[in-house]
């Protein structure tokens, strides 16, 4: 009895240390992202990109509701892709506003996880060694899904997969047939920081 009396106190500890906190931070990170393929005329056909390494910097709010939180997020992120195949090498570099809009669920401890929607406002495309068009649409929407750490009361690391669901495509300006899909499909890792 005094055993199970203990270990119920600990777990009440360890889920209200992960509950704590409300507020506003920062945080930053590498992506491993890949973007979808190119169509490189009919010579070359379709492509599969490459995952690369990018990076991204951002803020977010946190509303805590017990076992629930909501926490909007506006992230810059640059995410590079490597296309490669039959004497083909180009690297695809894509800037773009992030608003992730997750809920999280706070598990025990100080483990999490979280979920929802991204809405993503592309800012530039740029494709080594061949002009690009506008892409098709420069608002799109993904989903977010991770899982996250406190590290005490103002440290946090994230691990979330992204992936776009908008078809949203940039066609080149040179090659009659040829195209990118521009969605997004990576793994984030972040620090967050809580002021």
């Amino acid at each position: 009895m005094k055993k199970t009396f203990l270990i119920i106190c600990l777990l009440a500890g360890f889920t209200s240390f992960a509950q704590s906190g409300s507020g506003f931070g920062l945080k930053g990170g590498l992506n491993f992202n890949s973007n979808g393929d190119a169509s490189i005329g009919s010579d070359i056909g379709n492509i599969g990109s490459d995952s690369q390494v990018g990076f991204h910097l951002g803020a977010f709010g946190k509303l805590d509701m017990g076992t629930l939180y909501l926490r909007p997020e506006l992230v810059y992120t640059k995410t590079n892709s490597k296309y490669e195949e039959g004497g083909y090498d180009s690297k695809f570099k894509m800037s773009k506003l992030d608003m992730p809009l997750l809920v999280g669920l706070n598990i025990v401890g100080p483990l999490h996880v979280f979920a929802g929607p991204s809405l993503q406002y592309i800012l530039d495309t740029d494709l080594e060694d061949v002009e690009l068009e506008d892409v098709e649409n420069d608002f799109t929407v993904g989903v977010n899904l991770g899982v996250g750490v406190n590290l005490g009361e103002k440290l946090g690391v994230g691990l979330r997969y992204e992936r776009g669901f908008s078809d949203n495509e940039a066609d080149f300006a040179d090659i009659p047939e040829g195209r990118i899909d521009t969605r997004p499909s990576q793994l984030i890792l972040s620090l967050s920081v809580k002021l």
